[in-house]
């Protein structure tokens, strides 16, 4: 996915709040399979599903995610409480207000996606 659409999805500062809120990375109990991708990577095609409103399945794979991937991180950030962590940081960081929006609008959309009411 060209850089220009990846740091629009997700810019510089609003990646300085939400890496620090990422749940460590545990690989799959079967093992094998590939190495991890970056979760920057994943976060940004995980916005990019959920600010379009397109289906997991037509992800475009210019973002070097697979959809099983994708979807995957995103159930298991979505349990381990992602979304709310990050709207509570982007309010409480200050010189943030650029990014409220923005943030307020992926929260929204995971949690609807995650079928969970947004507070």
């Amino acid at each position: 996915m060209s850089s220009d659409l990846s740091i629009r999805l997700v810019p510089d500062e609003l990646w300085e709040i939400v890496g620090p809120l990422m749940p460590e990375f545990a690989p799959r109990r079967q093992g094998g399979g590939t190495a991890p991708v970056d979760d920057r990577t994943v976060f940004t095609a995980i916005v990019y599903v959920l600010t379009s409103g397109c289906a997991w399945r037509h992800l475009p794979a210019g973002f070097g995610v697979s959809v099983p991937t994708a979807h995957r991180r995103f159930t298991a950030w979505t349990r381990a409480g992602l979304w709310p962590r990050l709207h509570g940081a982007v309010q409480a960081e200050p010189g943030a207000g650029g990014q409220l929006a923005w943030a307020s609008a992926i929260v929204s959309a995971a949690m609807a996606r995650a079928g969970e009411a947004v507070t």
